[in-house]
């Protein structure tokens, strides 16, 4: 169920387009006074390993970038609120300015769609009359659309429009409704006329409803697929995003100004930085290359560091992530950022000396970049979470091997760089095997003893946007239910085994489950606090601490689902999932987003083997 491609030349955005549309918007921004709110959804029952502590110290990259984008553009009233800080938002109750917001966009991951929909469904609440628009956005727009609208009329969550995008696409929409909206009218009712006339269908990355009753469309009419910036300097600057959020609390309502930018790094510890977009690798499981239309997109390194500078100097913040593919697809462009950000001094002195940054790569990549990596160093990396999967290639082959993900290891501590392994646990892989490296445990201990300081284990999941996602459910591998209890969307992140063929699957849950406990435990804490020195000491005491933190609540979470596939009957899915709202495309056609079974059936045949 990979996204379809867009036709060569047509993949991309004119260069210098998304810089246009914010200056045109600009222009026409105080005559609308628009009044916007972004809510990034949060299910506080995914907090645990390998995402605990980062998950609520790190406000998310796109509601920020929303938001961004929207007083880039003029739109100066606009407010983020992030559910993990504010957990009790109700937006029925919200208020900016005195006023009830023009604008209500939902941003989600598929993981958080339950609390996606009941944000929806408060707002939806309002009276008519005074509702704003309802937007939906995030991955689970962008790859399983339907999910976020109601085919239900007795419980209607349906936003106006999903947004299947990037900044773009919200631009492109609000310049569309901004040319026909007339003074003072609700930006919903110029939305209706504006969908009712079909002046939406020529704008790529929309999913709207027609038809049925209020929440509950008869049909959704899809747009198509979204073109992409190519050059991400021209994304607005994620500065603006920081002083939009709302402070953390535990009220309905929202409070009169935003976070104070002196308080942002109490609640902020980690700034999440786009760098780089796209992967040169082509893994069956995984969508990243087919919704980057096989492009690799870059940041100059000038705005990088000047994007670490200003965040800096305005919130002073020390920590950041880059959302990266893979940092190191590109030697050239890798190397590039690194220098720039050494070079890099302003009024506070030189950048690198007080920033501290870390990101993803492969072990092939970061071998081809070891001359290069205490130059990086100096730059102020000092993580990189490698994807090692499982080191014998039975999942999938990109250059982990043994030997060599020891080798790059070594690399990255000789550098001071800490390696941060990330490992795919599933059903062909055993627990333990005497003398041989295929057992998980075998694994995780050579990890251990390459000097990995962290660790993410999670079990093999279909990833909805990837190739072979749909044959996954049609071979019978995805549990609908086991021992009675559904599988809900906050369990499709790996942690959890909800897709296997096993004859016992629970020995895959308690697998990692114990590949977690061998890696972080008090003995291994006392173990690195006393025997280990150099320039990783301190950050690998902190990751055992934060690890047994994170495994006592992973454990919690996890332990009743073991149970239950222990002793419970379990329920697979016979196909996987789809639209129960008939879709299609803007020409009557079949709907870009709702994909057909894909044609390569072998490839298919070959990951479900190893299940």
């Amino acid at each position: 169920m990979e996204l379809p491609f867009r036709a060569n030349g047509d993949q991309l955005l004119r260069p210098g387009e998304l810089t246009d549309i914010r200056r045109r918007l600009r222009n026409i921004s105080s005559r609308h006074d628009l009044a916007t709110v972004v809510a990034c959804a949060f299910d506080h029952r995914t907090r645990m390993l390998p995402f605990f502590f980062a998950d609520t110290r790190m406000a998310p990259a796109g509601a920020r970038a929303i938001g961004s984008a929207l007083i880039d553009a003029g739109f100066a009233t606009t407010r983020i609120v992030l559910q993990m800080w504010n957990r009790n938002f109700r937006p029925l109750q919200m208020r900016l300015d005195g006023r009830v917001p023009d604008l209500f966009c939902v941003s989600t991951m598929s993981l958080h769609m339950a609390k996606a929909k009941a944000m929806i469904q408060d707002a939806r609440r309002i009276d008519p009359a005074q509702r704003p628009l309802i937007i939906a956005g995030g991955s689970v727009c962008v790859y399983e659309p339907w999910e976020i609208f109601s085919s239900d009329p007795s419980n209607p969550f349906s936003p106006d429009v999903a947004v299947t995008g990037e900044e773009y696409v919200l631009l492109n929409l609000l310049e569309v409704l901004l040319a026909v909206r007339a003074g003072g009218e609700p930006l919903r009712m110029t939305f209706i006329r504006a969908r009712d006339s079909g002046m939406l269908d020529g704008i790529p990355g929309l999913i709207y409803g027609r038809g049925g009753r209020d929440g509950a469309p008869e049909e959704l009419i899809d747009t198509g697929i979204q073109r992409l910036v190519g050059n991400l300097d021209e994304l607005p600057h994620p500065v603006l995003g920081y002083g939009l959020l709302e402070r953390p609390s535990s009220r309905t309502t929202l409070a009169s100004q935003a976070l104070p930018a002196g308080e942002v790094r109490r609640y902020s510890r980690i700034a999440s930085l786009v760098m780089t977009f796209g992967c040169k690798f082509g893994c069956g499981y995984c969508p990243i290359p087919a919704y980057n239309q096989r492009n690799l997109r870059f940041k100059s390194g000038a705005r990088i560091a000047d994007e670490m500078a200003r965040l800096s100097l305005e919130y002073g913040i020390r920590y950041y992530f880059g959302t990266d593919d893979n940092f190191f697809n590109d030697k050239a462009r890798a190397l590039e950022i690194i220098e720039a950000i050494v070079a890099a001094q302003d009024s506070a002195g030189r950048l690198c000396r007080r920033v501290r940054w870390g990101t993803e790569a492969t072990v092939h990549d970061t071998l081809q970049m070891r001359e290069h990596l205490p130059l990086a160093r100096s730059a102020g990396a000092r993580a990189l979470w490698i994807g090692v999967e499982d080191m014998t290639g039975a999942l999938v082959k990109k250059g982990q091997a043994a030997d060599r993900t020891v080798e790059a290891f070594a690399l990255l501590r000789q550098a001071g760089i800490a390696p941060m392994p990330m490992m795919m646990h599933h059903d062909s892989q055993p627990m333990y095997t005497r003398g041989r490296l295929e057992g998980l445990l075998n694994q995780v201990r050579l990890l251990r003893k390459a000097g990995a300081v962290g660790l993410q284990v999670l079990m093999l999941t279909p990833s909805a946007g990837s190739r072979l996602y749909e044959q996954t459910f049609r071979s019978g591998l995805v549990f609908e239910s086991v021992a009675g209890r559904r599988v809900q969307p906050h369990m499709y992140d790996g942690n959890f085994v909800i897709a296997s063929g096993a004859a016992k699957p629970w020995r895959k849950q308690m697998g990692i489950l114990v590949a977690y406990l061998y890696f972080y435990n008090p003995l291994r804490l006392l173990a690195t606090a006393v025997n280990q020195r150099g320039r990783l000491h301190i950050k690998a005491v902190g990751a055992q601490i934060i690890g047994m933190c994170g495994l006592l609540l992973t454990f919690r979470r996890t332990f009743g689902w073991m149970l239950r596939l222990m002793t419970g009957k379990i329920k697979r899915k016979p196909s996987p999932p789809h639209s129960p709202i008939p879709m299609r495309s803007t020409d009557g056609g079949t709907a870009p987003h709702d994909l057909p079974l894909l044609a390569d059936q072998s490839e298919a045949g070959k990951l479900c083997e190893t299940l």
